[in-house]
């Protein structure tokens, strides 16, 4: 599921890289005066991030040395700013022909004026009001639906020997254990490919770090799924519906079912919280765990299922609906919120 970060540490953990020298150097051989289009600078400034990422931390690390806490903190900051330039002022300097500046003009508003002019490249997904008529609707007609969500563990699964090779996955995610699929898993990969195709609605990042949002249009392009014929929305949706108010509308009156690791928890809470519960599921252990954890989902007799269990929720998520006709959202770590009271009903 999709971590979010505050800026220094997402800029630490996924080992950000900078590039001011390169810009430097392209800069220098750039033909003089040379303009280029606004998706061409899209491009350059996506290839920019990509090589950043990919060459400059170890240099960073190389060139400000030190081994002390404080010389350490002072390699990171000045990591951080040098990664900031260049994945900011940097690459609008190695786009401005050599004799040109922008004085006074800051890189945001040279970034909203470029975002403004691919306006027709833009592509809206789903709210959480949207997503809650599409639930409020399909529980009133006793109608099938999944909500599913795709973050880091889900993409980098379905990347395995189409986008990247098995190595870099088990490198970028070593996580996935924990997540429930142990790579390489190509069988996994297809059945988690499989549901996503059938699922109703699709959560995607809005975060553009390398194994989120980019990833994720790679992976659906690899895999041959046309991402404007979906209804997509973006894989925080769990908590954009419980922050703007709609799961109490969505519980009240539902006989609803949990499922996952959290689900024992969350089932007392949601019954304290004057939910009707109609059972509870745990545990999940993993993909190879999901027919096992789908006979006993059969046994209940429920309107809603929220689901936590990590990339298997995708596939259950997707089975509830598919097989049993019922509404099913891959609920993530929602469900530990509400257990540890940071999040009430």
């Amino acid at each position: 599921m999709p971590r979010a970060a505050a800026p220094k540490t997402a800029v630490r953990r996924s080992r950000t890289r900078y590039r001011s020298r390169s810009n430097r150097k392209a800069a220098a051989r750039k033909p003089l005066g040379k303009r280029i289009s606004a998706a061409a600078a899209a491009q350059q400034t996506s290839a920019a991030y990509d090589k950043g990422y990919d060459t400059g931390y170890n240099r960073a690390l190389l060139e400000l040395g030190g081994s002390s806490a404080h010389d350490e903190n002072q390699r990171y900051d000045e990591g951080f700013r040098r990664g900031f330039y260049a994945g900011g002022d940097g690459i609008v300097d190695s786009i401005l022909p050599d004799l040109d500046l922008l004085p006074e003009v800051h890189v945001t508003q040279i970034l909203a004026a470029g975002i403004e002019q691919l306006r027709p490249l833009q592509h809206r997904v789903m709210g959480a009001p949207e997503v809650a008529e599409r639930i409020l609707q399909a529980l009133e007609a006793k109608a099938p639906l999944s909500v599913v969500r795709l973050g880091d563990g889900e993409l980098l699964t379905l990347a395995q020997e189409t986008v990247m090779p098995v190595e870099e996955v088990q490198s970028a995610g070593s996580f996935l254990a924990y997540a429930g699929v142990q790579v390489p898993d190509l069988a996994s990969r297809d059945q988690l490919l499989a549901s996503v195709k059938l699922a109703d609605i699709v959560g995607i990042p809005k975060i553009r770090l390398p194994y989120f949002q980019p990833l994720a249009f790679a992976v659906l392009k690899a895999h041959g799924m046309e991402y404007r014929d979906m209804a997509l929305t973006l894989s925080t949706i769990n908590y954009s519906l419980y922050l703007e108010g709609f799961f109490r509308t969505i519980l009240a009156g539902r006989r609803v079912l949990t499922v996952g690791n959290s689900a024992e928890p969350l089932s007392r809470f949601l019954g304290s919280s004057g939910v009707h519960v109609a059972g509870a599921v745990s545990p999940v252990h993993g993909m190879f765990d999901i027919p096992r954890v789908m006979e006993e989902i059969h046994r209940h007799d429920f309107d809603l299922a929220l689901v936590g269990a990590g990339i298997p929720a995708v596939v259950i998520s997707q089975r509830i609906a598919g097989q049993m006709g019922k509404v099913a959202i891959d609920f993530g770590h929602l469900a530990d919120s509400m257990i540890k009271g940071e999040a009430p009903l």
